[in-house]
């Protein structure tokens, strides 16, 4: 009953909420407010500070979390080794990725992955803002630059340059910064990653560098809209040359002040903290690293 109710638990913190869990495992929300309290009880602590709008986890919360993911995937591991063989893999894995890579490079190893593995279910969020790997539940995160939380556990994945491009339309409309200083006379159009505005693009390295507040006309928290509005000639845009590599070299977005390239971006999958992660997250992580070393740059 332990296993079953830390099961619940996950479902909770996955879903946000009682009623989402319980209708999501067919019970109750009576019922998974008994369980709770029953494992609450269990370790003597409370697990979720509770509201009558929000759910969120405690301290301790986020170490059982943590700590259950780890104990539960190697359950599933054991049984699957035990039932059918053990090079087969099966169960879920979360993984949260930016919009863009999201939409091609991520969608494209796991489909991939899941055509090799199919007793394996995966449950993919795009977002390019900051996400709660531990308090949203996710098994692996792909994020570029450098990570803040010292507590997550990273894998590189490589470096990536962002480049400065725009549509052969736009150019022939407005012409094309010489300097990063030109581009206080163009539309920028800029990226918002969760509460932060991408509005200072940085240029150059070492002493070279340059910082330039830019400016334009739209704003937006989805890279592949950003990106749309470029490749219709709307503005200049600042991206990951993995997101812009295919238009770039199709001609249908020119890069832009390459003389002041700054140095690269890692690109890095990052995992809760614990001793141990399943096989499966293992080897979609290493689907990952193989897809990312196979990227040729700009």
């Amino acid at each position: 009953m332990l296993i079953d109710n830390i099961r619940l638990f996950l479902t909770i913190t996955e879903k946000g909420s009682l009623v989402a869990a319980g209708r999501e495992v067919g019970l109750s929300a009576t019922t998974v407010s008994e369980r709770l309290a029953a494992l609450e009880a269990h370790y003597g602590v409370v697990l979720f500070n509770r509201t009558t709008r929000s759910l969120s986890l405690t301290d301790e919360g986020r170490t059982l979390l943590s700590g259950a993911k780890v104990v539960l995937g190697e359950i599933e591991d054991l049984e699957t080794r035990i039932r059918h063989g053990a090079e087969t893999l099966s169960g879920s894995i979360r993984v949260s990725a930016p919009i863009d890579i999201g939409r091609s490079i991520v969608s494209d190893v796991i489909s991939t992955f899941t055509a090799d593995h199919p007793a394996i279910s995966i449950e993919l969020l795009l977002s390019d803002g900051y996400v709660d790997i531990v308090g949203q539940g996710f098994d692996l995160a792909l994020r570029f630059g450098a990570v803040t939380d010292s507590t997550l556990r990273t894998r590189k994945l490589g470096h990536f340059r962002r480049i400065a491009c725009a549509a052969p339309s736009y150019i022939a409309r407005h012409g094309a910064p010489q300097t990063p200083a030109d581009l206080g006379k163009h539309n920028c159009l800029i990226m918002r990653f969760g509460t932060t505005l991408d509005n200072v693009w940085r240029f150059g390295s070492g002493k070279k560098q340059q910082a330039v507040t830019v400016r334009g006309n739209k704003t937006v928290n989805d890279g592949s809209l950003v990106r749309r509005w470029a490749l219709d000639g709307h503005g200049i845009i600042l991206k990951s040359e993995l997101d812009v590599i295919g238009d770039v070299g199709s001609g249908k977005l020119i890069a832009l002040l390459e003389a002041f390239a700054p140095p690269p971006n890692p690109l890095q999958m990052m995992f809760p903290p614990g001793r141990a992660q399943p096989r499966r997250v293992r080897a979609l992580a290493d689907a990952f690293s193989q897809a990312l070393a196979a990227r040729k740059p700009i």
